[in-house]
């Protein structure tokens, strides 16, 4: 009988004659395409990656955005969203406040404390060790006040969604009107950037909403980008410090390199190179 021939796969044939170099490309390119279409087949638009300032190796954040963005926060935010994981003192470690003015922002403010001697409660002025405070004495009433949905901490809201600052901009920009045959529930806002593309909060800015003190235009997109600078800086407020410790950390760890790399040449060195002469 005659000899049978082997079954040649034609993918594999094909697989094999492409360099490695290109089925890396290859393959690259797919999951590129992948991620992308599974972006595409979220219930939102995926947020603009917009190139913040802070988001170099070394790069800090703008301290007059931060100024600026608590402005908005304290003006239009927190008369619905808390950021109870910031505190006064907070502020005065940054640095963009003086502590005089921290401490004249939390006295302003009447705080729930104790119990006293007595066992009573009792209000007193704020204190820097005090948090921002909460729109809401507790979170049914924050429930109450909204319809039966608690508006949420904004504290680590940069941390919870996958965009970060950018999905926070994006949001707040991103309010439109609905596409034709697109049908939005009463009391709810049309916004592409929203999971579902329906939220219950309404635009919170507009044009001139607030007053910068240093003269800076008060546009939505504006007072957007700073309270999302903020809002940034809340979820992490050892930022700068923390970048400023891992370069002094990379630098001193590559001097030790180098001096240890040195050290063992000169140290092994008459050992690697010397001759061994054996004589009979």
């Amino acid at each position: 009988p005659p000899p049978s021939l082997p079954v040649i796969d034609p993918m594999a044939a094909v697989l094999r004659a492409i360099p490695k170099s290109a089925a890396s490309a290859a393959v690259a390119v797919t999951v590129a395409a992948a991620a992308r279409s599974a972006d595409c087949s979220d219930d939102h638009v995926p947020s603009l990656d917009l190139g913040w300032s802070h988001h170099g190796p070394l790069a800090a954040f703008d301290a007059k955005a931060v100024r600026r963005g608590f402005q908005v926060y304290k003006e239009v935010c927190s008369s619905c969203h808390s950021v109870n994981r910031v505190n006064y003192r907070n502020l005065v470690e940054y640095g963009a406040w003086s502590e005089s003015e921290v401490k004249a922002m939390a006295e302003d403010v009447d705080v729930i404390d104790g119990p006293d001697s007595s066992g009573e409660m009792f209000e007193r002025p704020g204190k820097l060790s005090d948090p921002l405070p909460s729109p809401y004495a507790n979170d049914e009433a924050g429930r109450a006040a909204n319809g039966g949905a608690l508006p949420p901490d904004l504290s680590l809201m940069v941390k919870a969604r996958h965009a970060g600052v950018d999905y926070i901009f994006n949001l707040l920009t991103g309010y439109v009107e609905p596409p034709e045959g697109k049908e939005i529930l009463e009391g709810l806002h049309y916004n592409p950037y929203f999971s579902g593309a329906s939220i219950a909060m309404p635009p919170p800015l507009m044009d001139g909403a607030v007053e910068y003190p240093d003269g800076t235009p008060a546009t939505a997109s504006q007072m957007a980008k700073d309270v999302s600078v903020f809002l940034a800086w809340a979820s992490e407020p050892e930022h700068d410090d923390r970048k400023q410790a891992g370069m002094k950390w990379i630098f001193a760890l590559g001097t030790a390199a180098v001096v240890t790399g040195f050290y063992k040449r000169f140290r092994w060195g008459p050992y690697k190179t010397r001759q061994i002469t054996y004589l009979k």
